[in-house]
């Protein structure tokens, strides 16, 4: 059983102010289902000042928060992520930590958050690994398969600021990658609409449509691959916005999609070089972050060190 049995009272500081009350419960009542907190919303056992709310209410500084008993029983017994070794791994995947902050070196392979049968993700193993932090929220994110620099904020303040800064497009990201094909320079810029397609299985599909949403990457050749089965390209791309698979698909519509990538490229012509480099996936790091504090208006760039597979592959490229 999860329990949280007793009346509890909660004073609104500054890091939750202007954040909905149903987005606070759902972090405070950790492991209660969404369809639960909505319910008690509902019936006004949730009362904020003494007054019933709604759920698109917005907590005010200094707020005195009344949440009721609350009593769910699990369908099964909750894992301690705690315990797992790759969870544990990650704490020596952090780059910096502050505070208000941390900035992990993502691996591949784990999603950032949990569901769609995954038991955890990033940040659910982050919050196992950090039981006392109050707050731990995404600030963005990375598919499963890609790695690198992945911004998590431990005030609600900071989450906003580096919101902001995504929305106003002054966080400036920078990746690498590896995709199949000589890149040609001339398609440095590609700002090409995305449309997002779910198909029934849940699986995503991006394509580039009319009816997509404006995007734009800016993409840089750093390191041509002229090999017995093809050519080959070391690829840096700097995307101005933040679609679904952005990086993969314009990578695939410039004619180089990237090596390996089960949705964007063909996966018969990578065979041979997928098991010469002993690639079960692409290779898409997200090697810099560039962002401001509310601290300090001055932006610093932080670096993700390359994956050692991401290395490897690079120098038997360079010998083929």
């Amino acid at each position: 059983m999860t329990n949280f049995d007793k009346v509890q009272f909660c004073d609104i500081d500054q890091d939750h102010q202007g954040q909905r009350i149903d987005n606070f419960l759902f972090t405070f009542l950790k492991g209660v289902p969404k369809s639960r907190v909505y319910r008690i919303l509902r019936k006004g056992e949730v009362r904020v000042n003494k007054k019933r709310v709604k759920a698109e209410y917005k907590l005010g500084y200094g707020d005195k928060v009344r949440i009721p008993p609350i009593r769910v029983a699990e369908k099964e017994q909750q894992l301690d992520l705690s315990k797992f070794d790759r969870v544990k791994s990650l704490e020596s995947n952090i780059i910096y930590e502050t505070k208000q902050f941390l900035l992990l070196n993502k691996p591949s392979g784990i999603a950032v958050h949990g569901g769609s049968g995954l038991s955890f993700g990033i940040i659910e193993a982050l919050r196992a690994l950090r039981p006392r932090e109050k707050f731990l929220e995404l600030v963005h994110r990375l598919d499963r398969d890609t790695s690198g620099c992945l911004l998590i904020a431990k005030r609600r303040s900071y989450l906003i600021h580096f919101q902001d800064q995504l929305r106003y497009k002054t966080m400036r990201k920078e990746y690498l990658a590896l995709v199949s094909g000589d890149w040609d320079n001339a398609n440095n810029r590609i700002i090409e609409p995305l449309y997002k397609n779910k198909l029934k299985s849940g699986e995503r599909i991006v394509r580039v449509s009319e009816e997509g949403k404006p995007s734009e990457t800016h993409f840089k050749c750093l390191k041509r691959f002229d090999t017995e089965k093809g050519d080959f390209s070391l690829i840096k791309a700097l995307p101005k916005t933040g679609r679904t698979h952005q990086i993969r698909v314009h990578a695939q519509f410039a004619g180089c999609p990237l090596i390996g990538d089960e949705k964007y490229s063909d996966l018969d012509a990578d065979s041979e070089v997928l098991q010469r480099l002993n690639l079960k996936t692409f290779l898409l790091h997200a090697q810099k972050l560039t962002f401001s504090t509310p601290d300090e208006e001055e932006p610093k760039t932080y670096e993700a060190p390359l994956p050692a597979l991401f290395e490897q592959s690079i120098n038997r490229l360079s010998k083929q």
